[in-house]
């Protein structure tokens, strides 16, 4: 009996269904991307000082679909809401994008972006935008975007190009930075 009922309970967690959703925490909009990174209020008793310097990498490789955002360019921006509205200055987190495989073409312009995908406009272009005012450094793998035939030219304003992924890996962990995958 209590075999099945571990497995009821499993099966409704993997499956989405709304079951324990009523338990959830609400996810609000945080104080600094109010359109992407929704964040919810912890009670957390792994407290963050206000004086917290933060020097990370994201790892962005699978793109996203018609009309949709790749995933972690939002997890980017809820990163830097979760930790602003747990008190951390916006000017002590120091973030970088970097993007390769299949999410190399959601940092290219309207032009560009319409020879991928002709019928959809690059849903991601707004956040991209919104990441770099808020001082986000994004790297383009320069052999995904020789892969795929894409020029400097061709990005949208503020991407920079890497040598690879690989190297920007590397160059900025000895640097400090540490990478969320």
């Amino acid at each position: 009996m209590r075999t099945i009922t571990k497995a009821i309970l499993a099966a409704t967690i993997l499956s989405g269904t709304p079951a324990l959703a009523q338990d959830m925490p609400a996810f609000t909009a945080g104080p600094v991307f109010t359109d992407y990174g929704k964040v919810a209020k912890i009670d957390s008793d792994l407290p963050i000082p206000a004086d917290t310097q933060l020097k990370v990498i994201f790892d962005a490789k699978n793109g996203a679909g018609p009309d949709e955002v790749v995933r972690t360019f939002n997890s980017v921006a809820r990163f830097i809401n979760m930790n602003v509205a747990a008190g951390v200055p916006e000017e002590n987190i120091h973030v970088v994008l970097v993007v390769h495989g299949k999410a190399t073409w959601n940092l290219t312009n309207a032009a560009t972006y319409a020879r991928h995908d002709p019928d959809n406009a690059n849903a991601s272009a707004p956040l991209v935008e919104q990441l770099l005012a808020h001082g986000v450094t994004i790297y383009l793998c320069g052999q995904s975007a020789e892969a795929n035939g894409i020029a400097k030219s061709d990005l949208l304003p503020g991407v920079k190009l890497s040598l690879s992924a690989m190297n920007a890996f590397a160059q900025l962990q000895q640097q400090g930075y540490v990478l969320i995958p």
